[in-house]
């Protein structure tokens, strides 16, 4: 029974860091990392603690015009101890961005390592992988055109 409430935890923990971050909520966000958390975001430098991660957030995904979802689904979570778990998710991300006017999905894979401090899960590792990605402009007459669209179909995560 202690697997199945430890599972739930940590499909709520990915839950309410992806809300903190579609609602534009740093300390949301925060409250989900540990201190220390390496956060290795394709397309991004490595980040190796939680307060540099929430400054870049701060700066760039909360600006003004900026709206995002991010849809997880597909969650598989695998135990190493009672204490330690991994999670593999698949995510959509789609953006609006009122001031470039740009529309943007992307198909990212995310692998994540879980762990319990004090009876509480934290995320302590978060990695992603873009599989697919399309970019769109929107004209002033509210036409979309294609500026970038592409796919990684063999995307995938190497060990360490």
């Amino acid at each position: 029974m202690l697997r199945l409430e430890s599972d739930r935890a940590i499909r709520d923990l990915k839950s309410r860091y992806l809300r903190a971050c579609d609602e534009k909520d740093p300390e949301g966000v925060a409250s989900t990392l540990l201190a220390d958390a390496k956060i290795a975001f394709d397309g991004f430098p490595p980040i190796n603690n939680r307060d540099e991660f929430i400054q870049i957030y701060r700066e760039f995904g909360c600006a003004p015009g900026i709206f995002d979802i991010h849809h997880a689904a597909n969650g598989i979570i695998t135990f190493d101890s009672p204490e330690r778990a991994n999670g593999a998710w698949s995510l959509t991300f789609h953006n609006i961005n009122l001031s470039q006017r740009t529309v943007t999905q992307f198909g990212v894979e995310y692998c994540d390592v879980y762990v319990q401090v004090d009876d509480r899960w934290w995320i302590a590792e978060t990695k992603s992988k873009k599989k697919s990605s399309l970019i769109q402009s929107v004209s002033e007459t509210g036409e979309l055109s294609v500026v970038s669209m592409d796919s990684d179909a063999n995307a995938k995560f190497v060990s360490e």
